[in-house]
């Protein structure tokens, strides 16, 4: 299965993160990029028609997963592997603090 999440800011799709099998992509939404008064989900992801390509989860992404003991219940109650990062990104920040959420869109391939 293709891994793949909506983030929504302010629950507004802004783009899509993909997990590839040895590299993660985000692309910004061709939508949410000509909305008047569009704002980066991160000031280092500022807006861009090209993906932001990484071998590891982006460092936003990655930052917005539990730490300490609420990693360990995200891990126990859903039983997702603390390495698998977009695992824990697509079970634990549904609805994060702040403006930005992840909403899974998965695709079987």
């Amino acid at each position: 299965m293709k891994r793949q999440a909506w983030i929504l800011f302010k629950n507004q799709k802004a783009g899509l993160l993909t997990e590839e099998t040895d590299h993660y992509l985000f692309s910004y939404d061709p939508d949410y990029l000509q909305t008047p008064g569009a704002q980066p989900i991160s000031l280092t992801m500022p807006l861009r028609t090209q993906p932001y390509k990484d071998r590891q989860l982006h460092s936003f992404f990655d930052g917005l997963i539990p730490e300490g003991w609420l990693l360990d219940v995200a891990t126990n109650n859903w039983k997702v592997k603390p390495r698998d990062r977009m695992g824990l990104l697509l079970v634990a920040c549904v609805d994060c603090i702040g403006a930005v959420s992840v909403e899974d869109c998965s695709v079987p391939s």
